[in-house]
């Protein structure tokens, strides 16, 4: 059995030179800045990990201004650094500005990569379907007497006999749907409606909310 030759991705050789390149100059401005050693190691790997999760937490839980926020301010701190050791600073006395910023860039890494981990984002607890209720048991009756059938009255041609009412038809009872989920749905919704120009279908509004068939019609009737 033959293996796979190696091939050699363009776009994966460009990405790793590039984040050499930055975490090289977040290393040396760091440096510059005082923070000597191993301190000054760990400030590049701070910057890159909290764009990467910035980054997974767009893409697994959609867009949000928590997200957005954090790679932004990730984005910013790695851009910053590349420009800045190109010349536009004297790395040999570096501002009081700069040491500022990078001594409180700790503090504001911590509090965003704990936000982007912990906070619950906007997903809706999808509410239990209710049980089902327990069949009866059935009690043995005993069988009544027979009677004799009643005579039925023979309609005239002038009468004609009188048809049963119908009953009236009892509409379906829809299951009810917790506001805050209806709520979500709509940003669902809008959200779609925003990004391609169509409205969402149930189908896509019930695999997007992670609901049965029954609550997604629901759900879906409430937002038309």
């Amino acid at each position: 059995m033959t293996r796979p030759a190696l091939r050699v991705d363009a776009v994966l050789v460009q990405a790793v030179i590039a984040g050499a390149l930055s975490f090289a100059h977040l290393h040396d401005l760091a440096d510059a800045a005082g923070q000597d050693g191993w301190k000054a190691w760990a400030y590049p790997i701070s910057v890159d990990l909290l764009l990467v999760a910035a980054w997974r937490r767009l893409r697994s839980d959609g867009p949000s201004r928590l997200a957005w926020c954090w790679f932004v301010i990730a984005l910013f701190a790695s851009l910053g650094a590349n420009v800045a050791t190109a010349g536009f600073l004297d790395l040999g006395h570096p501002p009081a500005w700069l040491r500022f910023g990078i001594a409180g860039w700790p503090a504001l890494a911590f509090l965003g990569g704990t936000l982007l981990a912990h906070s619950a984002g906007d997903r809706v607890p999808v509410p239990p379907a209710p049980a089902a209720p327990a069949p009866e048991p059935e009690i043995e009756r005993e069988p009544l007497p027979a009677s004799e059938p009643e005579a039925t009255p023979v309609p005239t041609a002038e009468e004609p006999p009188a048809l049963p009412a119908a009953a009236p038809a009892t509409p379906p009872v829809a299951a009810p749907v917790p506001a805050a989920l209806v709520d979500h749905a709509r940003k669902l919704a809008d959200d779609h409606q925003a990004r391609t120009g169509t409205r969402i279908d149930i189908d896509t509004l019930r695999v997007r909310l992670g609901v049965p068939p029954q609550l997604a019609d629901a759900i879906a009737a409430q937002l038309a």
